[in-house]
């Protein structure tokens, strides 16, 4: 396959969409500004691929070769022009991804889109489709497709085929803010949040009753600290200037990302973590 895939922000999200894509066969360019951050999403790709190895679930060849496809590169300036896709996975504030999707649609990819969590793509510009991943990338087999009123049936059909070629199980939803996924997972998060704060359970055994009793793989606490802190908190107060209060974020999240305790990433949220396995 010598079609080409650019990822726009070597964060969490951005880095786990590269390495899938490389995994699939793409040629892959991964634009991100912070030299430090590049270097660092480098480092964390050889560790997926090390690790991928040694646990049967690619070759050394394999990994060797999804190396070859992935390369870094400083700005989409260096892009060139039309790109089979470009996702941008940029923190999520709406001045900021309208910036590069404008930026990026001057690229002219056959496929522009977005992996906000919870901003309304009808915002983010014209031929834009949202492209939902969830973290970690490389394991969670959901891609939810994100529909604004304007995105033609062609778009549709393309993104449904990206998600067929990156062996993800797509899901197509209409153009809400919070989508399907952010906007249930989200007040979950939060009214477990809201019962620390109240004193209902400790933060293990909430966890643990949505583990035993609903079979969710994770509790809402546990995946808060995953998905990060402060991205719970982006998403809670866009989904508050659309539905209200009951998305207002409760004040121990606000403190604890004012702290710095952002979860996984951080080595403490809810949970305190070690090279990335909780403790």
């Amino acid at each position: 396959m010598n079609a080409r895939f650019v990822v726009v922000g070597a964060g969490t999200m951005g880095v786990g969409i590269a390495y899938v894509a490389a995994g699939a066969g793409y040629q892959v360019e991964l634009v991100e500004v912070d030299r430090d951050r590049a270097a660092a999403a480098h480092d964390t790709l050889t560790g997926l691929w090390d690790k991928a190895v040694s646990r049967g679930k690619l070759s050394a060849a394999e990994a060797s070769a999804a190396r070859t496809r992935i390369v870094s590169v400083p700005s989409l300036a260096d892009v060139a022009e039309c790109p089979d896709v470009i996702v941008e996975a940029v923190p999520e504030r709406l001045d900021l991804k309208r910036a590069v999707l404008a930026e990026a649609a001057g690229r002219r990819p056959a496929l522009l889109g977005s992996n906000t969590s919870s901003i309304p793509i009808g915002a983010l510009g014209d031929n834009v489709i949202g492209l939902h991943f969830f973290n970690p990338v490389w394991a969670m087999p959901l891609l939810e497709i994100v529909v604004a009123d304007g995105t033609g049936a062609d778009t549709v059909t393309a993104a449904r085929s990206l998600a067929a070629t990156l062996g993800k199980e797509p899901v197509v939803v209409r153009d809400m803010p919070g989508f399907a996924t952010s906007r249930l997972g989200v007040a979950l998060g939060l009214e477990a949040i809201r019962m620390v704060e109240d004193g209902v359970a400790s933060v293990a055994d909430i966890d643990r009753a949505m583990v035993l009793g609903y079979r969710h793989p994770m509790g809402p606490l546990e995946l808060t600290d995953v998905v990060g802190l402060d991205v719970r908190l982006d998403i809670a107060r866009t989904l508050r200037e659309a539905y209200g209060s009951r998305f207002e974020p409760p004040a121990l999240l606000e403190s604890l990302v004012a702290q710095g305790h952002l979860g996984r990433k951080t080595g403490r949220g809810f949970y305190q973590w070690k090279d990335g396995v909780r403790q």
